[in-house]
């Protein structure tokens, strides 16, 4: 499973960048077309819309992959390891339940938007909100996987992203608090 999903997740990173490259054609082109020839591509501002939407779902996958989606865990790394599990599973419920409720959410706004179309590119509204299908199916696999693996232990802690180490306090943007913090002092 870890290979498939580090695959997939390498060819959503090659379609961000093909898509990040279009869309500085699609913009810049047609920013020189109306700034030189006084014209333009009509498609370009909605197409590159959508280029962006896509990219930022399929993005915001692989940070869910690599854990490196902002949290906070001054609370969680002080207390002892098997109630970091048992918070770390709770985590992961919570966020397989919100990502069910986007994929549900998005997946009806596919339906209903699947008449309608773009108003310059004639395409289906449907394939826009697909972005969001997309994200949370693979981020409910990512999820389903990750919950897994701390349920049966083989996701350590330094994997889950709640070991606490007193030498990073060292490194973080207010040392002094955090020395305290790692000295018991307040």
């Amino acid at each position: 499973m870890n290979r498939f999903l580090n695959a997939y997740c390498r060819a959503l990173e090659a379609v961000c960048a093909l898509l990040m490259g279009s869309m500085v054609v699609l913009v810049f082109g047609n920013v020189g077309l109306r700034y030189f020839f006084s014209t333009g591509w009509l498609f370009s501002e909605e197409i590159s819309r959508w280029m962006f939407v896509w990219m930022v779902f399929m993005g915001a996958v692989v940070v869910m992959r690599e854990r490196g989606h902002m949290g906070t865990d001054m609370v969680i790394v002080r207390l002892p390891a098997w109630v970091q599990r048992v918070g770390q599973m709770a985590v992961q419920i919570t966020m397989l339940y919100i990502t069910w409720l986007i994929c549900t959410g998005s997946w009806n706004q596919v339906l209903v938007n699947r008449d309608t179309q773009a108003p310059v590119s004639g395409l289906s509204f449907s394939i826009y909100y697909f972005a969001g299908v997309l994200f949370a199916v693979s981020t409910l696999l990512i999820l389903l996987h990750q919950f897994w693996g701390t349920v049966t232990g083989r996701i350590s802690h330094t994997e889950r992203g709640t070991e606490h180490d007193p030498e990073d306090a060292k490194h973080t943007v207010m040392p002094h608090i955090s020395d305290a913090l790692a000295d018991g002092r307040k």
